[in-house]
């Protein structure tokens, strides 16, 4: 049984090959499993110059351990690594195998990931050639080792140089601008888009390899896949197919028993057996189960994400030879894309019961794809749980991600929307190409089915878009256009759907996202998905949101500059101007960092320093993607979803992202937070009338609700009378209007500049349930007050307790301190006149008796 070795051991430091240190794992089957992940050196090829090296990891990061290249994130570095990609690079090592794992039956060679194109070889016998970085390869090895030492060598040829040959008998250039070098080699390959640069990323193509080796000994037989098949679920009963492919390798006939093993919480619920006679090669074996009264796994905010344990082992006499286990959630997800009298919707219903999705859009969280640790995987999920979220979709540009995203989404209640990795640009569709993505969707469908949080499987990121609406028929020739959309439909339409069907029927696959509509388009707008980039790339005021809407949001964003920590860790202040070289150089977006400018102006009163200007950007895009977010809650039924652009970042740069490179959150996250509250009330103010929206994402209804309003002016005194709404229904799972009303004889227009309006929503017994404020003008037109905001602070190892006070009102407030990733309770909030605030900071580097720096800022103060 192969079980999760996080144990590492570095490197030794030699000229001749290292022996790996042997670290075995043995669960209740007698297999053994060595981790190969120490001993390796690497050279660049032809010039024997051997260096230690780290397993799994890049040349990248091997270099740069060895100062052989500079920070890449920094200054301008980015220019300075490009050699490497066009370098063909080797990694070896040797170790140790005694004569009883030899005389095993079977020894396998597990590679779980190769970046990309890679000659393996074992003991001078040519094991592999490895060409795609998405699939895992295990390779029968038995005959190939020696007792004693072995030899492991890789050759990995240069991305780069690899796939010349194929450009230069393409014939046209592949229209994949996100791909930095004048050849678009990136499409030729089945490997990370993004690594070729993006609109957010940096380009580092890289090799290596990339995820865990290991060496596996066993007898008799191997458990190669183990499926859940869940082929019904109620409140009663559960029925489900323990479906597993044996690999018997012993020549004669053996009997053996099959059993799976059902628990929850360490209880059985169930345990089934079989006999059965495995005939040499592959046997696929089915045993029925069922589950009595079964706990369902819910999204985060609907309840518990319950996950049973299933275990399924061979046994030969008392010999337990293989066993398989996963964590398996029971529950229904059923995507409705349906025809309606608004064009055909698109919305995930979970468990019978409709779900509104609220969530983000996912890339890889590094450039350097092996430095991802399972901490920065646990706080991102923390993260998104925290920011009341329960769906995340991959983007088809970055990788499938490892196990342990899906466990955590599995365990943590959010939903997976798994797009396949092509995006943004047609890709090649001769034999090859395709018999490379037909195993790649196999592996990777096998791996990933049994997650209960995987939702939907989508063909690609705009490719369909990009071929209709990016100017791709005036481009190219007729010939070469028609063969772009014969070759999407033979990927997309044909292939990718087909493979899907059969290896998880029960799944929802679309061939693109979007499928139809189109931001520029509103006639489009009703069926299905969008992609809504009127606000950034079209312009459009934040106040379109209102308006322009899809029914199910997959994409839209808005840009910011990470705080000023996170740009001190890749710029000298010599470079503190937003149209530097170097801040141009970690701004990737086509129309970069001056349209930032152009939003601020409409809503902000512009500073003057650039510090000042990177903390009004996180507040115009916190405050702006916001108003959409609520936008598309208020407008359901219609609307079911929204998904931002984007959660997280791959480097230290300007993005459209909510947490910076180093986990700061960003003032997005904080409002995505608020947004995506469970119950929210959204004032919405169209010139002079305001009406008031309660929004529930709760499978109760509340009732005998009163929501309690009042203005408040900047200086803390109530304008007026308090208004009230007694006795109000807040229906499950709904948005609703429960109040509207002119705001001329209500209040003067110098009333609208300099207060703001107070919400509260309590229960019958008087407990407040939700709150919000909202300001009847835009931030530049109010009469914000001069004011200081005072804190009380008090320090323990690992905490900071700060306590805000200000008489009058502080909009916007954000409390920085130098240490990366610290986490705050709060925000990028308004500091009400005379309230107290009090605001938790946590980080490991808190020490007790070592006062913490803290700079607290407001919008006010950013005035000349």
């Amino acid at each position: 049984m192969i079980l999760n070795l996080t144990g590492k051991i570095a490197p030794i430091a030699c000229g001749l090959l290292c022996c790996c240190s042997m670290v075995y794992a043995q669960g209740n089957d007698t297999s053994e499993v060595m981790l190969l992940d120490t001993g390796w050196e690497f050279s660049q090829s032809g010039t024997e110059k051997w260096m230690p090296a780290t397993v799994p990891g890049t040349v990248h990061q091997d270099l740069i351990s060895h100062e052989l290249l500079p920070n890449p994130f920094y200054g301008m570095n980015e220019k300075k690594i490009q050699w490497v990609e066009n370098e063909d690079w080797e990694y070896r090592t040797s170790f140790i195998v005694s004569e009883e794992q030899l005389n095993r039956d079977g020894i396998q060679l597990i590679f779980e990931g190769l970046d990309t194109y890679a000659d393996v070889y074992l003991n001078g016998s040519l094991l592999l050639k490895a060409d795609n970085m998405f699939v895992g390869y295990t390779l029968p090895v038995k005959s190939v080792l020696r007792k004693g030492e072995n030899h492991l060598y890789i050759y990995f040829h240069s991305p780069i140089r690899q796939t010349l040959p194929q450009y230069a008998s393409n014939g046209f250039n592949y229209p994949a601008d996100n791909d930095h070098h004048e050849k678009h080699l990136s499409v030729f390959s089945r490997k990370a888009p993004y690594s070729y640069g993006w609109d957010w990323g940096i380009r580092m193509v890289t090799s290596g390899v990339w995820r865990p080796v290991t060496l596996r000994f066993y007898d008799i037989a191997t458990i190669s896949d183990y499926y859940v098949r869940q082929l019904s679920l109620t409140d009663e009963n559960a029925r489900l197919s323990n479906e597993l492919i044996v690999n018997q390798i012993v020549p004669q006939k053996i009997p053996a028993e099959v059993r799976v093993n059902v628990s929850l919480n360490g209880t059985t619920v169930t345990e089934v057996k079989q006999q059965v006679t495995l005939q040499p090669g592959i046997n696929h074996i089915t045993l029925p189960a069922e589950v009595t009264n079964p706990v369902r796994w819910m999204p985060n905010g609907w309840g518990t994400p319950t996950l049973y344990d299933f275990s399924a082992q061979i046994a030969c006499g008392d010999r337990i030879v293989a066993e398989q286990s996963h964590r398996i959630g029971l529950r229904t997800i059923r995507v409705v894309n349906e025809k309606d009298k608004d064009g055909e919707s698109f919305y995930f219903e979970v468990n019978g019961i409709p779900m509104f999705a609220k969530g983000a859009n996912y890339i890889p969280q590094d450039a350097l794809l092996p430095n991802v640790t399972t901490e920065r995987y646990q706080t991102l999920f923390r993260d998104m749980k925290e920011a009341n979220m329960n769906m995340v979709r991959i983007w088809g540009g970055g990788t499938y991600e490892n196990n342990l995203f899906y466990d955590l989404a599995d365990e943590n209640g959010i939903l997976v929307w798994q797009d396949f990795m092509f995006a943004c640009t047609p890709y090649p569709s001769d034999p090859t190409f395709l018999k490379r993505v037909e195993a790649e969707a196999v592996y990777n469908i096998r791996r990933l089915r049994n997650h209960a949080s995987l939702a939907m499987w989508c063909g690609n990121n705009e490719i369909l878009e990009a071929l209709k609406y990016w100017g791709f028929e005036k481009k190219f020739t007729p010939e070469v256009y028609q063969g772009l959309m014969h070759g999407y439909d033979k990927l997309f339409r044909e292939l990718l759907p087909s493979t899907v069907k059969e290896f998880d029927s029960d799944r929802f696959y679309v061939h693109s996202s979007p499928y139809l509509a189109n931001w520029g388009r509103p006639e489009s707008w009703g069926t299905g998905d969008s992609h809504n980039w009127g606000v950034w790339y079209g312009k459009k005021p934040f106040e379109s949101l209102d308006t322009d809407l899809p029914r199910f949001m997959s994409e839209f964003g808005f840009q910011s500059f990470p705080e000023m920590k996170t740009i001190a860790a890749f710029a000298a202040p010599e470079d503190y101007q937003i149209e530097s070289e170097v801040m141009n150089a970690h701004q990737k977006s086509s129309i970069g960092n001056s349209l930032i400018r152009t939003y601020m102006e409409r809503d902000y009163i512009i500073p003057e320093s650039f510090e000042d200007f990177v903390y009004v950007g996180l507040v115009l895009q916190g405050q702006g993607m916001r108003h959409g977010l609520e936008a598309h809650r208020r407008n359901r039924p219609y609307c079911m979803g929204t998904l931002y652009w984007q959660l997280n970042d791959s480097w230290p740069v300007v993005s459209w992202s909510s947490i910076d490179y180093y986990g700061n959150w960003k003032a997005l996250h904080y409002q995505a937070k608020r947004a995506f509250a469970p119950v929210l009330i959204n004032p919405i103010q169209q010139n002079d009338s305001l009406s008031v929206y309660l929004i529930s994402d709760r499978l109760d209804t509340m009732e005998q609700m009163t929501l309690e309003m009042k203005v408040v002016d900047f200086d803390g005194k109530t304008l007026g009378k308090k208004i009230q709404v007694h006795s109000l229904e807040v229906p499950a799972n709904t948005s609703k209007c429960v109040y509207r009303a002119k705001l001329d004889g209500w209040l003067t227009p110098e009333d609208c500049r300099r207060s703001f309006l107070k919400l509260i929503l309590k229960d019958k017994s008087g407990h407040q349930v939700a709150e919000s404020v909202h300001f009847f003008r835009k931030t530049k037109d109010l009469q914000l007050p001069p004011t200081s905001v005072s804190y009380q602070m008090k320090q323990t190892d690992g905490k900071c307790e700060l306590t805000l006070f200000s008489s009058m009102l502080a909009k916007d407030i954000f409390i920085e301190t130098p240490l990366q990733g610290a986490r705050y309770s709060d925000n990028f909030f308004d500091l009400l006149p005379g309230e107290r605030k009090k605001v938790i900071i946590t980080s490991p580097r808190i020490k007790k008796g070592e006062e913490l720096p803290v700079n607290i800022k407001h919008i006010r103060e950013t005035y000349k």
